[in-house]
């Protein structure tokens, strides 16, 4: 089963970046897709980034151009570049793993904050 954990989550003001990273247990990351997903106060989880195993990206149309999602399979580790951040974006981001299918992923981590100000 693979294990992954959160980190990077904070304030930041609008307009301001922040780098989210997610450290999996399992040594061969390379061999799933990763994601990562936001849940924002009231609302749905909703997909924000995806990667396939061949290194292909996946954007949710809200944050492409700004976000950038990306993997070091040598540290077992997946990041999420945010950019240009807006209040909108604030919400609880989780990564995710899964053998196939990143839209369904079987794996989570137990999320971290991401709070934009204005």
């Amino acid at each position: 089963q693979v294990q992954l954990v959160e980190s990077g989550g904070g304030l930041v003001q609008a307009g301001g970046s922040l780098r989210l990273s997610c450290a999996a247990s399992e040594r061969t990351i390379s061999t799933y897709v990763m994601g990562w997903f936001r849940q924002a106060p009231g609302k749905e989880r909703e997909f924000v980034a995806g990667q396939s195993r061949s290194g292909n990206t996946y954007y949710a149309d809200s944050v492409k151009g700004r976000f950038t999602i990306s993997r070091d399979n040598a540290k077992n580790t997946v990041y999420l570049q945010m950019n240009s951040l807006k209040p909108e974006d604030t919400a609880v981001y989780f990564c995710a793993s899964d053998v196939t299918n990143i839209y369904a992923p079987r794996y989570w981590g137990q999320g971290t904050l991401v709070t934009v100000s204005s």
